[in-house]
């Protein structure tokens, strides 16, 4: 009888492991991956097909990857560190970045189409994330937002709200 050592139940450095799991951690991982399992089963069942290019059936295979990708990592998160604890909220800034997502929708349900409301979403983004170049993010977000639908529209073969910038390119 007495207590034998069990190695497998030590680190390399001879403390006592922690069973302590970060809940949080697992349960948004669990959803990351319940996530992408409903992803991959919505692309699986889309009848679109495209005559050239990748098509449309391929984006939803690349957004179900990510986030078997972030599941995974929270998971691995969840059992090994756990998460970091949260810092306070920034109000200023999330009036911004939900300022510019109200502006998103508004521009696209007014008809100023993606490039537009996508220039909108950028530039609320980065002075949220505390950057002070509004006419810089706006003419960079126009770039992204040209590129973004271009990409859509050509190699896709999908459309997206069209404005008056959408109708030049298209």
């Amino acid at each position: 009888g007495g207590s034998a050592a069990r190695p497998f139940l030590l680190p390399l450095d001879g403390k006592p492991m922690s069973r302590t799991i970060d809940r949080p951690a697992l349960v948004v991982g669990l959803l990351l991956l319940a996530a992408a399992a409903i992803v991959a089963f919505d692309a699986s069942r889309q009848t679109i097909t495209s005559n050239y290019g990748v098509g449309p059936t391929a984006m939803p295979y690349v957004v179900c990857a990510g986030l078997v990708v972030l599941g995974l990592a929270h998971l691995v998160v969840a059992f090994k560190e756990g998460l970091p604890k949260p810092e306070l909220a920034d109000v200023r800034a999330l009036l911004w970045i939900g300022g510019g997502l109200a502006g998103l929708i508004a521009c696209i349900a007014l008809g100023g189409g993606f490039i537009v409301a996508t220039a909108i979403l950028f530039s609320c983004t980065a002075r949220g994330f505390g950057r002070d170049a509004l006419p810089a993010d706006i003419a960079i977000g126009l770039v992204l937002g040209s590129a973004i639908y271009l990409l859509f529209l050509k190699l896709l073969t999908l459309s997206l709200p069209a404005g008056p910038l959408e109708r030049l390119l298209g």
